[in-house]
């Protein structure tokens, strides 16, 4: 019995030592979710390599994963990465990236993400979303945001909406597809009131099919509509 115990001791420390000693092989990347990629696999690579200087030739019992898994969430692209190493020696990451919801197009270029963040623009892939102009600070796009969530979230808005424009005063202003008129949402208060608003318009007379006599639609008054037609 205890000859059957040293040996499996034995064993253990053996295929512990051997597992420890295994070198890190070439990472594996695979993405969670969506399949448009704003970072490649190649850049991702390169990321771990670069933070681990020369990570395929890496004994596994030296790696600080954790290490590497902050220097992926450090990307401006990448929202959550999870690394791990397999039994065989490859070293894995699991990446979800950000995911854009408008383009803002001024003195910079650049999208804002589904939480309100930075996002830059990608060589790799360009998503089809709003853009947004006018006076847009990279550190305030809390109103932006909040138009830009609420688009996303609607099937109307996402259909319609091609642009959000901010002006100076954060005065915020729609352009609908296919539509000569300007909404003009005003603040970002009473947003769900103002949309509906909107819809009631625009079902009314996409039905008259009178859309094109407005110049501009104005949303900013409490539970009234108030249009100005074209000349």
């Amino acid at each position: 019995m205890i000859c059957l115990l040293g040996l499996v001791v034995f064993l253990f420390a053996f295929s512990s030592s051997r597992n420890g000693q295994r070198t890190i092989s070439k990472p594996q990347v695979k993405f969670i979710g969506e399949n448009n990629l704003f970072i490649t696999n190649e850049a991702v690579s390169k990321l771990l390599i670069q933070n681990y200087k020369g990570v395929k030739n890496v004994p596994k019992e030296t790696l600080v994963l954790n290490e590497l898994e902050n220097a992926l969430k450090s990307n401006p692209m990448i929202k959550t990465a999870e690394v791990y190493v397999a039994v065989n020696g490859t070293l894995n990451a699991e990446i979800e990236q950000k995911k854009p919801i408008a383009r803002v197009s001024t003195n910079a270029s650049y999208y804002i993400d589904d939480e309100g963040s930075y996002m830059p623009l990608s060589n790799n892939y360009s998503a089809r979303v709003p853009l947004v102009t006018g006076y847009v600070e990279k550190n305030n796009l809390k109103n932006v945001y909040k138009v830009a969530h609420k688009i996303r979230n609607d099937d109307f808005l996402k259909k319609n909406v091609i642009e959000i424009h901010q002006s100076a005063n954060k005065k915020i202003y729609l352009k609908l597809r296919q539509c000569n008129f300007i909404v003009q949402l005003g603040n970002v208060d009473f947003l769900d009131k103002k949309i509906n608003n909107l819809k009631a318009f625009y079902q009314k007379n996409q039905k008259d099919k009178t859309l094109n006599n407005y110049s501009k639609v104005n949303l900013q008054f409490e539970n009234q509509v108030v249009c100005s037609k074209l000349n």
